[in-house]
């Protein structure tokens, strides 16, 4: 569900790539369980998600422009909506030139004007392409390149298809000092999603290869290109290149591999090739003495590439990614032929989205907290965050008492652990001071330009954050974003608004099911802070053991049991889940749970919670749960996500029931169900 990701961000879940439209019979208005969603022919012991989810699954069909569909679709749909309505009404009220309104409305209203896109071609990306064909030599070719750096790139997946970015930049807290911001340099340059889908030799990879060289060939045609099978094929050849220098997706996760830290002075003798000078200088970076590099052997094997690969195959790749990263403030033609590798060969989707559904992800894209400020208005009332930040304070308090209780920790781990979270710093629905955009020029009837200006708007705006104090305040989210997200180094969690509302949040129902869902994904934040890579912070940020030997050597063992657990579910009989790359996600799955679980028996006093709907209170929170990772996905989307995303498909996420004690009870889970684990099983790390 984040907009982008970084080995510093821990979120709930990741976006879709295909969104739906609007359509009256996806309006979420349901209130307590779905008990015609489930089915209750399965024993929860053998398959809990079918079990509450079953005829859900059965009668609900993928719309046809996306890739997946389920709960948080529902929701985002019906938040995109809302502010496509307040992003409207901005537009049709004339707000005073340079005002925030005005700009909502000016960039989304450009965006919409398909018929001025249509006159201006491709005009406004003829500029660029000039410069892409007047490179004379590597120094310029490194200057264009350093020009390219973004602060958005897509880190979790390590490439970002928006921009030709061999490179992509992150402005954090230092991990060694958590005092000041570092830029983080990153790996990036592909156009297919991960480096498998370069350097795998299955059929189905092959094909998509394959598919991928021609719509490369068609939009460099599109682009006024001559030989473009032939510039096509030197285009793949360079990016699997690429693939083979990259590191996996695994690894990229892994901080203590991840925090290298080069000076200036050393990129040139650990990185040869590209002219470092002239690309630090381009991208604006000539104050930063030291840079963390996440992934040396990728910054060295690219920069390698830079004087390795033809100049002329460069320009031809620079050329793709230009008109590729633009395609949607560019003619028709151009977005079409972008859908049909992106959209249907990558997600399965067999149309694409309507246009007002990018108006409003483009205007967020530019001025996310601007439109988030009128969306909380509107939409977040005072005693929803209220509520919400009691929910908060019920879950910390669980999770304090249970490192307390912890049997295996140390009194000495236990008192870090305890003052960790004592600095936990809690952001609900929205920042405690909002971005200022007045920097940020957006022309009406310019939607290209707005896109390019909004870009470099936000890297400009992360570059003036290096020799400045840090901002514990700051949000990596809007406030309408679907999702929720942990800042290890800031020791700091983001709950946006759009996240707490129904199914997840609703007044209108008993609040075990509020635990069962919002407070699974409050106690799943929490938890971040002390899963595989929370747990390497200390309560300042610090990237510092802060455990004894013998409670490492415990929560490791825990860990490796958990990362067998996932290791065992395979969606497809050639493709099975990685436990160690969702590890973080499971030890945050396992342990939010557990905590919103004993949060939920706290607000009891000890009396029994009422049955409703013929269910016990934990039967409620346990298929609350179930029913708020509801899901289905095209197989060309889940297998992407499984090569690519820290989280485990949503389908498999229920499955982490089994891990406590407290549903076996609830449902009478036997031995030789195919969930049961025996207690020693069962993981319990927090």
């Amino acid at each position: 569900m984040s907009p982008s990701w970084s080995p510093l961000t821990l979120c709930l879940a990741t976006s879709l790539l295909v969104a739906a439209p609007p359509r009256k019979d996806r309006q979420v208005t349901l209130q307590g369980l779905d008990l015609p969603g489930m089915d209750l022919s399965v024993a929860p012991g053998d398959a809990f998600y079918a079990y509450a989810n079953g005829a859900w699954e059965q009668r609900t069909e993928i719309p046809a422009d996306r890739g997946s569909y389920g709960v948080d679709a529902e929701v985002t749909d019906l938040t995109d909506r809302q502010t496509a309505t307040l992003i409207k009404a901005a537009a049709a009220a004339k707000a005073p030139a340079g005002s925030e309104r005005r700009k909502i409305g000016d960039c989304y209203t450009s965006f919409m004007d398909e018929a001025a896109i249509e006159a201006q071609g491709l005009r406004p990306l003829a500029p660029t392409l000039k410069a892409i064909a007047g490179l004379r030599d590597r120094k310029e070719l490194a200057h264009f390149l350093g020009t390219t750096l973004r602060a958005d790139v897509d880190v979790l997946n390590a490439t970002h298809i928006e921009t030709p970015n061999l490179f992509g930049l992150w402005v954090a807290q230092d991990l060694d000092d958590p005092s000041r911001y570092a830029p983080f340099l990153l790996q990036g340059g592909l156009g297919l999603p991960e480096r498998s889908y370069y350097l795998d030799p299955s059929k189905g990879m092959a094909e998509i290869r394959a598919q991928y060289l021609t719509h490369v060939a068609a939009m460099l045609k599109l682009a006024g290109e001559s030989d473009t099978p032939g510039k096509a094929a030197a285009i793949l050849e360079l990016e699997t290149r690429m693939a083979k220098a990259h590191v996996s997706r695994e690894t990229t996760g892994d901080v203590l591999k991840g925090n290298n830290h080069w000076t200036r002075a050393e990129f040139g003798t650990k990185a040869p090739g590209l002219d470092w000078e002239a690309f630090f200088a381009a991208a604006g970076l000539t104050r930063p003495k030291v840079f963390v590099v996440w992934q040396p052997t990728a910054v060295t094997g690219l920069s390698a590439l830079v004087a390795e690969a033809p100049l002329t195959t460069w320009k031809a790749y620079l050329t793709f990614h230009a008109i590729q990263g633009r395609a949607r403030v560019l003619p028709k033609v151009v977005e079409d032929q972008s859908f049909s590798f992106y959209g249907k060969v990558l997600s399965g989707a067999t149309k694409p989205r309507e246009r007002w559904v990018h108006g409003v992800a483009a205007t967020n894209h530019a001025l996310g907290e601007a439109v988030g400020k009128v969306y909380v208005a509107r939409h977040f009332p005072p005693a929803e965050k209220a509520r919400a930040q009691q929910m908060v304070t019920n879950l910390i308090a669980a999770f304090r008492t249970r490192i307390q209780q912890l049997a295996w920790m140390t009194p000495a781990t236990k008192a870090k652990a305890v003052a960790k979270l004592a600095t936990l710093k809690v952001g609900v629905g929205y920042p405690d001071r909002w971005r200022d955009y007045r920097g940020l020029k957006i022309v009406a009837g310019d939607a290209f330009g707005n896109a390019e200006r909004a870009e470099r708007f936000e890297y400009q705006r992360n570059l003036r954050k290096l020799g400045r104090p840090i901002d514990r305040t700051e949000w990596v989210m809007t406030p309408q974003t679907v999702n929720a997200v942990n800042l290890p180094v800031m020791n700091a969690l983001n709950f946006p608004a759009a996240i707490l509302q129904a199914p997840y949040f609703d007044p209108k129902r008993p609040v075990v099911m509020d635990y069962g869902a919002i407070g699974a994904v409050i106690g799943h934040e929490i938890s971040h802070s002390f899963d595989d890579s929370g747990s390497l912070f200390d309560a300042t940020g610090k990237l510092r053991n802060w455990w004894t030997p013998e409670d490492l050597k415990h929560f490791q063992a825990s860990a490796d049991q958990l990362v067998r657990q996932y290791d065992a579910y395979r969606p497809f009989p050639d493709l099975a889940i990685n436990g160690k790359q969702t590890l973080g996600e499971n030890i945050a799955d396992v342990a939010g749970l557990a905590a919103a679980y004993d949060a939920y028996r706290l607000t009891l006093g000890g009396k029994p919670a009422p049955v409703v709907q013929g269910f016990t209170g934990d039967q409620q929170f346990f298929i609350s749960y179930a029913q708020s990772w509801r899901e289905k996905t095209r197989e060309p989307m889940l297998r992407q996500q499984i090569l690519t995303d820290g989280h485990a498909p949503a389908s498999y996420r229920p499955a982490t029931v089994r891990n406590l004690d407290a549903w076996y009870a609830a449902f009478q889970v036997r031995p030789g169900q195919t969930l049961f684990l025996a207690p020693a099983d069962r993981v319990k790390i927090w």
